[in-house]
């Protein structure tokens, strides 16, 4: 079973954290379903979607929400090739959003529209990583400022 949505516990700690001031970047790593998993009931429960299909829905319909809160995207990619750590988990996607602070990041959580959009998430998503970082500013080499 993959990790796709937060454990109470992790999700405590982002509420509770002390770093509600200045910018956040939630780093992403998906892997698809092969065929998306939607709730019965749900309009898009037929249509048969793939994993990655489900996963678009769910950009299109959460970009405003996203936009709405401050979120920009500052970085996609493709992983094509593990060359450090478990070859077995592979992803379909990477990508780094940005948010003003952990407070918008939460309000997004917190909206209707954005809760709506979440389900294709769900029906999409086989195993994830959300990590959240501090940004840093590049230093010289591999070192950060």
């Amino acid at each position: 079973m993959g990790s796709v949505n937060p454990s109470k516990e992790a999700f405590r700690a982002m509420v509770d954290s002390d770093r509600q001031l200045g910018p956040i970047h939630m780093i992403n790593l998906i892997r698809y379903r092969e065929r998306a998993d939607y709730p019965e009931d749900h309009p898009y429960a037929a249509l048969n979607l793939s994993g990655a299909e489900a996963y678009r829905r769910y950009g299109e319909e959460a970009a405003p929400a996203f936009g709405a809160v401050g979120g920009v995207q500052v970085w996609a990619g493709r992983p094509d090739l593990v060359l450090t750590g478990p070859a077995e988990e592979r992803w379909d996607a990477a990508f780094i959003a940005q948010y003003p602070n952990v407070q918008a990041f939460l309000d997004m959580l917190r909206r209707p529209d954005y809760q709506q959009a979440v389900i294709n998430r769900n029906a999409a998503v086989e195993d994830s990583r959300l990590i959240r970082s501090l940004p840093l500013a590049p230093g010289k080499g591999f070192n950060p400022a």
